[in-house]
């Protein structure tokens, strides 16, 4: 029998993460479901939901070519941004990974741009960073070259948000910092001393011991740079050319500038879709990865 005692600590644990509950099931839970619902729906929020099926989804990939041209530029933008976000997360990693004096501010330094990165006011001030009298072309120029169009550039813009999502590499960089900090130090002087290289000891023991942890930092920032919307709307615009219009800002206009509620839910639904193929096909390629591992450590 549970004593009236244990019954209460039971319900204070409950009161305890009551609030969190709260916030899922409202915010997060009912939004979900209610936009799939909402996807076989045409709903403008000025009407009544009225059910249309499968239409809007076949809308998307029939007569809908801007949707089409999103997902494209959204794609192209996580494949720029996402490599060279973990790489150059993973370049600092290790290097705050060394035994100095004062190391624990450098870390705190180079974390500052995961928290401040996503704000509308860094958007702000990347714009004026990036503009055509801004202080990167005011550097180009001390250099005796002209000024580059970032913003205006068909062929750059997206180069240039892309940049932005690199410099938000706070978040990747400290968790590849924990998992060189629990590779074992045996390994590297064992290699040291059978005459291995920096470069070689990078590949055979720095890589396969932190695999896992790459994967994850590889859907998570993957997650993050197909849901991006902030840079995209406050930087361009979406423009020039239409060559920066993610599926975020897409999504914003049909639902909020065209009041295609029920057509954005299943715009939504679709880019949640492609986000969980992407996240099992780098589930998969990690199983590979470790069987493969495992499988080379046993033929030696």
């Amino acid at each position: 029998m549970i004593s009236n005692k244990m019954k209460s600590k039971r319900y204070v644990g409950l009161l305890y993460i009551a609030p969190w509950l709260l916030g899922f099931l409202i915010f997060q839970l009912y939004p979900f479901i209610a936009s799939f619902c909402y996807s076989f729906t045409d709903y403008t929020l000025l009407n009544q939901p009225q059910f249309v099926g499968l239409k809007n989804y076949l809308t998307l990939f029939t007569t809908d070519k801007q949707f089409l041209s999103t997902m494209k530029i959204t794609g192209f933008y996580a494949l720029l941004s996402v490599p060279l976000k973990l790489a150059f997360a993973l370049f600092i990693a290790i290097l705050l990974n060394a035994k100095i004096k004062g190391i624990g501010i450098y870390r705190s330094l180079y974390y500052l741009p995961s928290i401040l990165g996503g704000s509308v006011a860094v958007s702000v001030l990347w714009r004026v960073i990036f503009m055509k009298d801004g202080m990167i072309n005011h550097f180009i120029g001390l250099l005796g070259l002209g000024p580059v169009n970032w913003l205006t550039d068909a062929n750059l813009a997206l180069i240039t948000l892309s940049l932005l999502q690199v410099w938000q590499f706070g978040s990747a960089m400290v968790i590849f910092l924990a998992a060189l900090k629990g590779i074992p130090a045996e390994l590297y002087e064992a290699a040291s001393i059978d005459g291995s290289g920096k470069w070689n000891q990078f590949l055979h023991i720095t890589l396969p011991q932190i695999s896992s942890v790459v994967f994850f930092n590889l859907i998570m920032q993957s997650i993050q740079a197909l849901q991006n919307f902030t840079s995209a709307f406050v930087i361009t615009g979406g423009g020039p050319m239409k060559r920066t219009y993610i599926i975020g800002m897409k999504l914003y206009d049909d639902a909020f500038r065209f009041y295609k509620v029920g057509y954005a839910c299943a715009e939504s639904w679709i880019l949640f879709l492609v986000i969980l193929a992407l996240t099992l096909l780098v589930f998969k390629s990690s199983d590979a990865w470790v069987y493969y591992a495992d499988e080379g450590g046993s033929k030696k």
